[in-house]
């Protein structure tokens, strides 16, 4: 009986190729030893996922201008008056614990002004944003767990402090799905390196890795070197697709012959995202090819290029963008409170361009925008440490008793202020807001109830918001 040969009888792999030597006993074996482990593992997520929300949303998008190091919640957009009159005295609350030693009250630099039909209250520090003040639905009594960075990064980010979750932009696009297969849905833009904690900040943990992040390093400004291998210089056109359609076979024989572990799939996946992104990648991020007076309206630096960026790529169908900004100088502002006018300087036009541009072009209502960081500070002056350069007592220690956050667009209440903290802005007081009810309200805004969406993992069903949470129903338009 003659046998044709077929394609898959001329690709082998190592261990076909061991196996058909001869040692089919020992491969078995083998196969029996992690047979178990790949026959545990979680089912795969189908090529196009697009599952939906729950109900209708208000949001489809999300960004998030995270500022990283903690801004200070009585600087920006929480003005104390009592604050100013106890400067220089000791402030008379009771329970006032603080990481550092600390002293005295210490008024704010900045004066505040009314803006807008609302009348909301805004720093000097955020001229242009403050020009979108009814836009602006302001959270004054957010609290965190601690008052340390690592923890509070992640539980912003991850909904955990200690343990190994994965990050919102991972469950809101496990969740949602991705609008447009040839990007990322889920970009993370730090410019010069990683932050604390690093990719655990966008990771996906447990859920398949096609739900991670997709780290850019937006200091570099040019396509090609921000993106690496972006281009294949070897091959035209037509060779490297006919490559390309050899390694989609490969990869899928491969796939197949170890029950599509979701691991492999994950990186199998990853591979062909990048070849897709060729050509959109290479549009979306090159911000030369908007108009000059659109440039100029976002302002110069980074942050200007990361905002403008963010608005390509959401027209484009990604979900979830995460926009780092203080990476390298961050907003712990523990010597001199007055650092935050430069920090500030460096990403209030970007703010208030991007949400010009997201309104104008109607946008802004399927947008949900964020801005805040991990934690506040402290309304007292932190001492100087044995040690340390310190000594001009004018900066202030971390605070998570209480701080601020802003959200517009994506259906909340513009001009409003939901919750307070104290006459001296050190603990949220009123409608106090944890950050796992900000997740619940995040993922509501989308069409996503926090309690029901889960990942069976290790025994039980994960969430977001863990085994906490509630809807933030006063915010709501």
């Amino acid at each position: 009986m003659s046998h044709h040969l077929t394609a898959d009888d001329l690709i082998l792999d190592r261990r076909d190729f061991l196996r058909r030597c001869g040692m089919g006993f020992g491969g078995l074996a083998l196969g029996g030893l992690f047979g178990a482990a790949g026959n545990a593992s979680a089912g795969t997520i189908p090529p196009v996922w697009n599952p939906g929300p729950h109900f209708a949303p208000k949001a489809k998008r999300v960004v998030h201008l995270f500022m990283n190091g903690g801004p200070s919640q009585v600087d920006t957009f929480d003005p104390k008056p009592a604050l100013q009159r106890q400067h220089g005295k000791p402030i008379p609350l009771e329970g006032l614990k603080t990481e550092r030693p600390t002293g005295t009250a210490l008024r704010s630099p900045f004066t505040f002004e009314r803006y807008g039909k609302s009348g909301l209250e805004i720093s000097e520090l955020f001229p242009h944003t403050a020009q979108h003040a009814d836009d602006l639905c302001v959270i004054r009594s957010m609290t965190a767990d601690v008052p340390n960075h690592e923890p509070s990064l992640m539980l912003m980010n991850c909904g955990d402090g200690r343990l190994a979750r994965p990050s919102m932009g991972a469950w809101v696009t496990y969740g949602l799905g991705s609008e447009n297969e040839n990007l990322p849905a889920h970009i993370a833009m730090c410019p010069g390196g990683m932050p604390i904690k690093r990719s655990d900040n966008w990771r996906s943990s447990f859920l398949p890795g096609r739900f991670q992040g997709t780290y850019l390093d937006t200091s570099i400004d040019t396509v090609d070197r921000m993106i690496e291998n972006l281009r294949n210089p070897a091959a035209r056109d037509s060779r490297q697709a006919a490559q390309l359609d050899f390694l989609r076979k490969l990869n899928q024989r491969h796939l197949a012959s170890r029950d599509h572990d979701p691991q492999l799939e994950a990186r199998i996946r990853s591979f062909e995202l990048a070849c897709r992104m060729q050509v959109d990648a290479t549009d979306a991020f090159d911000v030369s090819r908007e108009p000059a007076a659109t440039r100029e309206m976002y302002g110069p630096g980074g942050f200007a290029r990361q905002c403008l960026m963010a608005r390509r790529l959401l027209e484009r169908g990604v979900r979830f963008i995460q926009l780092w900004h203080g990476n390298s100088q961050p907003w712990d502002s523990h010597d001199d409170i007055a650092d935050h006018r430069r920090l500030a300087g460096e990403c209030d036009q970007a703010i208030g361009a991007f949400l010009t541009d997201l309104k104008r072009r109607g946008m802004l209502d399927e947008t949900l925008v964020i801005w805040g960081g991990e934690f506040g500070r402290t309304p007292v002056v932190e001492l100087p440490r044995a040690g340390s350069n310190q000594g001009i007592m004018k900066g202030r220690d971390h605070n998570h008793y209480g701080f601020t956050t802003w959200m517009a667009g994506g259906g909340v209440k513009g001009g409003h202020v939901h919750g307070a903290t104290d006459d001296f802005g050190f603990k949220a007081v009123e409608k106090p807001v944890h950050v796992h009810d900000l997740h619940a309200t995040i993922l509501h805004l989308l069409g996503l109830d926090h309690k029901e969406l889960t990942y069976h993992y290790s025994g039980r069903d994960f969430r977001l918001t863990d085994v906490h949470g509630k809807v933030i129903r006063e915010i709501l338009a």
